[in-house]
């Protein structure tokens, strides 16, 4: 069965994003093959709030990348290039799961909190970068289930970066 994975940057301080989404603190880190990366994917399952950042950047086409919207208010006719999934969404990912690919991406912290407490994620992908926040929108909330995980593999990068792996019991 195929994996799915939450692949996301993190301050060391623990956040995804800046108090208003802001991701301007991410370096890149030349070392880090991003294509080879994303090679190992051909489905992405996106948040709402995630998605609308990808609209208003103009990128919501990802090469190689069948994109799932997961919303509630969203209209498949107006994005014809992805796929959204407003009800039935554990059902869908699991049959998705069940056919033949490549693994799973996770974009969206909403979206991973959700799929987490349904025990859907597989794989947690994070690249620690080195800046302290102080603020934002927290990997977690402060009142989310206790998961056991386990670590897969870690780098560190020149830049800074720590990459760390783990699979998720």
């Amino acid at each position: 069965m195929r994996k799915i994975h939450y692949c996301v940057a993190m301050s060391l301080d623990g956040y995804i994003a800046g108090p208003n989404g802001e991701y301007d603190w991410i370096i890149d880190d030349p070392e880090i093959d991003m294509a080879a990366d994303f090679a190992r994917f051909d489905a992405a399952l996106v948040g709402r709030k995630t998605f609308e950042m990808m609209v208003r950047e103009n990128r919501t086409e990802v090469p190689g990348l069948d994109v799932i919207v997961f919303s509630r208010t969203l209209r498949q006719s107006d994005y014809p290039n992805v796929t959204i999934v407003a009800e039935k969404q554990k059902e869908m990912i699991e049959a998705l799961r069940k056919k033949p690919g490549k693994e799973i991406l996770i974009w969206g912290g909403e979206l991973f909190r959700s799929l987490l407490e349904d025990g859907l994620v597989g794989i947690l992908d994070i690249g620690v970068i080195p800046v302290l926040l102080g603020g934002g929108i927290p990997l977690l909330p402060t009142r989310a289930a206790q998961k056991r995980i386990e670590l897969i593999s870690h780098k560190i990068y020149k830049s800074g970066i720590v990459g760390l792996q783990y699979a998720v019991k």
